[in-house]
């Protein structure tokens, strides 16, 4: 099959910190420490290898940070490409006590000079092939312009793939403005970006700009798909599912990609969409799911809404 690129443009160190409990302004014991490659991008690759569809990871590292990152991708055995960055590559931070949603702190990052953009957009170009995807994933670092991400979506779809971009704000129109082939922000991204407050305008404001398709996450109201000319898609979450949802979106990005990357049509990757990012919930720290936990997650689906899904001895 033809290759998939996922570009993390704003990539970081990951630190899970186990708690027993969240207490602000006290001292908290942290009972585990886990430090993994992250951004929204790495998260994507890591659940599409667990899915068996082996993808490029494709990102911008710096200083001692981005060090550490690329020698961790390499003992993954993860197909890394690296983009020489100025500065450290930025940290995040997730606090977990199985109580209630994890807190996050979230680095910003540091803008890119322009010589960067231009790298990244040449390896896009070069890496992609007819048929294949680019998914763009995650926030972008401060100062990106609309013309950097425009450049990166543009040298995609000139080598013939499609490009999915999962981010937000500026970069989110910037990326319809370009004619991504499917945006997948989720609701409140999709809302705030196009200044509307509905699902429905938020999905023909993003369409109106040029984008192919919208595939817009929900939470507990599961995934909806909107593109021109056709009824919506509304595909429901997996019921009864509780954990951590840190990264759940990252995976129903892959379980989408995934799925048309096979070949399914829209209708059936939403299915997987909804299954895989469930199973993230049930793992401890997001960019990972275990792939027998995906066909009891998608028996608790209606039977119309559920996914034709492989063996998991065969997503191994």
């Amino acid at each position: 099959m033809a290759r998939i690129v996922v570009l993390t443009p704003n990539p970081a160190v990951d630190v899970t910190y186990e708690v027993g409990e969240q207490r602000l302004g006290e001292t908290v014991r942290v009972s585990a420490v886990t430090r993994r490659p992250g951004g929204k991008g790495l998260n994507v690759v890591s659940v599409l290898g667990r899915l068996g569809v082996p993808a490029v990871a494709l990102q911008p590292l710096g200083g001692g940070t981005g060090h550490w990152i690329e020698e961790s991708l390499i003992a993954a055995g993860t197909d890394a490409v690296v983009v020489p960055a100025g500065g450290d590559t930025r940290t995040t931070v997730a606090v977990v006590d199985g109580r209630i949603h994890p807190t996050l702190y979230s680095e910003p990052g540091n803008a890119l000079p322009d010589a960067t953009w231009r790298e990244l957009a040449d390896a896009s170009g070069r890496l992609c092939e007819p048929g294949g995807f680019l998914v763009v994933s995650g926030s972008f670092p401060p100062g990106t312009r609309p013309e950097h991400v425009s450049a990166v979506v543009t040298a995609a779809r000139a080598a013939g793939a499609r490009v999915l971009a999962d981010t937000s704000g500026a970069a989110l129109l910037a990326a319809a403005d370009a004619g991504a082939d499917i945006l997948k922000p989720n609701e409140a991204e999709a809302m705030e970006a196009t200044d509307t407050g509905a699902l429905d305008d938020a999905a023909a404001a993003l369409l109106a700009r040029g984008a192919g398709s919208a595939v817009i996450s929900r939470g507990g109201d599961g995934i909806a798909a909107f593109a021109p000319g056709v009824e919506a898609l509304h595909q429901p979450a997996v019921p009864g599912v509780t954990g951590n949802p840190t990264g759940a979106g990252d995976a129903a990005t892959a379980g989408l990609v995934a799925a048309l990357h096979s070949g399914r049509d829209l209708r059936e990757a939403l299915r997987w969409a909804a299954v895989v990012g469930a199973a993230a919930v049930l793992a401890p720290v997001a960019g990972r799911i275990d792939p027998d936990d995906l066909a009891p997650l998608a028996d608790r689906l209606p039977a119309g809404d559920r996914p034709t899904l492989p063996s998991p001895i065969l997503l191994r």
